[in-house]
């Protein structure tokens, strides 16, 4: 089992920067994959980022050279620090983790005021 929970969603405005936090606790031997999805009113969740074990990224075109997803040293924790927020990155913002299957967070929102 796999506890994640995500921290530093707020109110920004258009152009300010927030960064996202994740950690994961519980009894797993290796987090394979980990990532950062969103969901706005009315839309599908979607993904933003995705981080392996050995730092590859992966990136959302609407997000790309704006989002920067990282881990930390202890490898259970994870980042999204966020850049030129405009107000369609508005959404709950929700931490994954990949072991031998998939875990979610509770989620996290974020709201950029134009």
């Amino acid at each position: 089992q796999v506890q994640l929970v995500e921290s530093g969603g707020g109110l920004v405005q258009t152009g300010g920067s927030l960064r996202l936090s994740c950690a994961a606790s519980g009894s797993f031997l290796r987090i394979v994959l980990m990532g950062w999805y969103r969901q706005a009113p009315g839309k599908q969740r979607e993904l933003v980022a995705t981080i392996t074990s050995s730092s590859t990224t992966t990136y959302a075109d609407s997000v790309k050279d704006r989002f920067t997803i990282s881990r930390g040293n202890a490898k259970n924790t994870m980042y999204l620090q966020m850049n030129s927020l405009k107000p369609e990155d508005t959404a709950v913002y929700y931490c994954s983790a990949f072991t031998v299957r998939d875990y979610w967070g509770q989620g996290t929102q974020v709201t950029v005021s134009s």
